[in-house]
């Protein structure tokens, strides 16, 4: 069965008009999860939405057009991605800020490229989104999951130069490819790790793994792999005395992690996006989000700029067709909540980026 095909045969999708709306009205869309275990992002997602459009529509619109939100729930599910993806062809949608889900952003692209939409995702973080796009239109405000692994190798290859290096990762497809990723980049650079294997996750205890770390000397772990396992590890190096330091991705930024490991998390480092809230250019909009008791964490904030970029693109060309709309894209550096923005030749953003943060004392602080 076609992608187009699977229109036909899944229930419609969409909803959220905004009331007052008029059929030469310009539609834009939102796509992600609106309900389920995910719908707290896609709330975020709707409340920037919304913000940008109603700022956006109070400076006078787009070419002159006022812009009104189509809402769609994919529910982070592949086939239902691509059925709500026809159906706001069907509402003559111009431009899709989603999906949240990689599964549901890149069957969605395809459909989107054929029909000559924009789509900016402010979530999908697969390289593969971009790699692999179908056509022109097809860009992301989302950092890349091999972001983290270079500048997590570049770290160890520069900063932990001359250490004693072990990479571990949990034997999951996130820890296994994110280690394999990081190791790639350190050996590039000409660092070699001591020792590098994958331990099973779910264990109660890593007194075993631990203390082969201390009996190879090790002075600098990086970990692949979720908050659980870490927590664990942290606690057993404490215990055991060793001193090195802990290093990972972004599964650590989590408060589960600080609750588990308390004080033997503290100096752990990890790779994550730059928080959008904490930027100069985003604070009279996190103002206004709160004010108004909405989400002003990070997709309300991506959403917007995505909405915000597009809007200027479409401005600077003078036109909604993706072709002038794309070129505008790929050329172009916009202002957002995010900062300055400009795409690569994949369609991936500079912003937000990759940085390091330190579990000090409960929190994570930006270093």
């Amino acid at each position: 069965m076609t992608y187009r095909q699977l229109a036909a045969v899944v229930p419609l999708l969409v909803s959220g008009l905004l009331p007052g709306s008029a059929l030469a009205d310009i539609r834009i869309a939102i796509a992600g999860p609106m309900k389920g275990q995910f719908a707290p992002f896609g709330a975020q997602m709707k409340a920037g939405a919304e913000q940008a459009i109603a700022d956006i529509n109070a400076a006078g619109g787009v070419n002159g057009e006022a812009l009104v939100l189509e809402i769609a729930d994919d529910a982070c599910n592949e086939d239902r991605a691509v059925a709500v993806a026809n159906q706001l062809i069907g509402r003559s949608v111009r431009f899709v800020a989603g999906h949240f889900c990689f599964g549901a952003s890149v069957p969605a692209s395809e459909v989107y490229a054929g029909a000559g939409i924009v789509q900016i995702s402010p979530a999908t973080t697969l390289p593969r989104f971009t790699d692999d796009r179908p056509g022109k239109g097809i860009y992301r405000l989302a950092p890349r999951d091999d972001g983290q692994a270079k500048i997590a190798g570049r770290f160890l290859a520069e900063e932990m130069s001359g250490k004693r290096i072990a990479i571990l990762h949990d034997k999951t497809a996130y820890g296994k490819g994110l280690t394999d990723a990081v190791k790639a980049t350190m050996n590039g650079l000409g660092e070699n790790e001591v020792l590098a294997l994958g331990f099973d996750a779910g264990q109660d205890s890593y007194n075993r793994l631990v203390s082969r770390l201390a009996l190879e000397g090790i002075e600098v772990v990086y970990l692949g792999g979720y908050h659980p396992e870490a927590a664990l590890i942290a606690l057993e190096i404490a215990r055991q005395g060793l001193d090195a330091v802990l290093v990972s991705g972004d599964a650590l930024m989590s408060e589960d992690f600080w609750l588990a490991a308390g004080a033997a998390g503290n100096g752990t480092l990890l790779t994550y996006p730059e928080v959008p809230r904490n930027r100069p250019e985003a604070a009279d909009l996190v103002k206004a989000l709160e004010e108004a008791g909405a989400s002003a964490d990070r997709y309300a904030l991506t959403t917007y700029a995505a909405i915000q970029t597009w809007a200027q693109a479409a401005e600077t060309a003078g036109s909604f067709e993706l072709g002038a709309v794309a070129e505008v894209l790929d050329e172009g550096t916009f202002e957002t909540v995010l900062g300055a923005v400009s795409f690569d030749a994949r369609g991936d953003a500079d912003r937000p980026a990759y940085v390091w943060y330190e579990w000090r004392d409960g929190t994570p602080k930006r270093k």
